[in-house]
């Protein structure tokens, strides 16, 4: 998996501005939770940063709570990453880019709501 992040030259710290952008990724649902992250190595060598740059990153993602390490495993967005900003916005946005999926995926909104009718019944 190849991640995407951009460092500002002359911007923040490097792991600061990784560390964000891997936290925007979760919050807005591009990284889902349980998702394995790249290895420290491999996201170092795609974003050109040292890999204790991205080790620290990662570290700290851990200590707020957005991600875990599991040893060799490697490390993973945890299944529930904390809340943050304005809750209803967030759902807001979340429904936008469902609706967005579906229709690019060839279903309408009401074939989206009826999914998701569905899987509110199955998950209670």
């Amino acid at each position: 998996m190849a991640l995407r992040i951009q460092i500002v030259p002359g911007g923040p710290p490097a792991s600061a501005q990784a560390r964000e952008a891997l936290r925007d990724l979760i919050d807005r649902g591009e990284l889902l939770p349980g998702e394995r992250l790249p290895t420290v190595r491999a996201l170092a060598a795609d974003a050109a940063l040292a890999p204790n740059t991205v080790a620290r990153a990662y570290r700290e993602l851990e200590e707020a709570g957005y991600l875990e390490g599991r040893g060799r495993a490697g490390t993973f967005v945890v299944d529930e990453p904390p809340v943050t900003g304005d809750a209803e916005t967030g759902l807001a946005d979340a429904a936008d880019r469902y609706l967005a999926r579906a229709k690019q995926l060839g279903f309408d909104a009401e074939a989206a709501t009826n999914a998701v009718e569905a899987a509110t019944r199955r998950t209670g």
